[in-house]
């Protein structure tokens, strides 16, 4: 996709359409980090800060844990 940097006012914008945004999974209004190196520019989609109670809210009632096989030793693993 080609996009071209604009004026606006006293600054420079780039105009992103409604379908990258779906892609990228970013809302409008939605905080992106910029990174940027020589010649390219990097927009990453910021998750949101969740507190501990938050996370473990999401957790399923019925969520049992349990353990999980990773088959036998590939080296020189002490088990």
């Amino acid at each position: 996709m080609l996009a071209k940097i604009q004026k606006w006012g006293n600054s420079q914008g780039l105009r992103l359409s409604k379908d990258v945004l779906a892609l990228a999974g970013i809302a409008v209004g939605e905080e992106v980090e910029v990174t940027v190196s020589p010649g390219e520019i990097v927009l990453h989609r910021r998750r949101p800060k969740r507190s501990l109670d938050e996370l473990l809210e999401a957790i399923p009632e019925d969520y049992k844990p349990g353990e999980v096989d990773f088959g036998p030793p590939a080296g020189k693993e002490a088990w």
